[in-house]
């Protein structure tokens, strides 16, 4: 079976960096470092490399371990304190005096 370049959907813009580096089997943010590097010393050039690649690259079609993975994403942005204590930080305590 052939392996398709398809756009990520581990996304920071549009899925290219993501989708490179899912095809490749690396981490993504290596990717996105060559992106940076490439754009800043090629005056430019990797901006119009990379939406050449958003327009041509297509969608990873859905999948049905999509799922696991966008409820793993949800969860782990997700913060796990309690209301109490995120309005404790809001909150200011009362200075205790001494009343004599």
């Amino acid at each position: 079976m052939a392996t398709r370049l398809y756009k990520s959907r581990d996304r920071r813009i549009l899925g290219v960096c993501g989708g490179i580096a899912d095809f490749f089997g690396i981490d993504s943010t290596i990717i996105r470092l060559i992106m940076v590097f490439i754009t800043i010393f090629s005056a430019g050039t990797g901006i119009l490399a990379y939406i050449i690649a958003a327009v041509i690259m297509p969608e990873r079609p859905f999948q049905e371990d999509d799922v696991a993975f966008t409820a793993n994403m949800r969860s782990a942005n997700e913060d796990d304190r309690s209301d109490e204590e995120f309005d404790s930080y809001f909150t200011k305590e009362p200075k205790k005096t001494d009343e004599k």
